[in-house]
């Protein structure tokens, strides 16, 4: 899947958890899941706890949250 395909699956929306970037359809928050993946959790394990979750759904968190970080602007102090 293209990652533009992959990041149509994430929503931002202020009446959605506050505006919190989360999978499109739900109120699952892309933090969470990306929390949930660096504590060891696998795509089977998630989908199991979250049935109204997709696979690509979990990639499309990764992959937002990878975006997200690469535009972030550092600066010597």
């Amino acid at each position: 899947m293209k990652s533009a395909n992959l990041l149509k699956r994430i929503s931002i929306e202020p009446t959605v958890m506050l505006g919190k970037p989360v999978i499109k359809g739900t109120r699952m928050p892309v933090d969470l899941l990306v929390e949930k993946v660096a504590f060891g959790s696998s795509t089977q394990e998630l989908l199991a706890d979250y049935p109204f979750l997709q696979a690509d759904d979990i990639k499309a968190a990764l992959l937002y949250s990878a975006r997200c970080v690469s535009t972030e602007e550092i600066y010597a102090v």
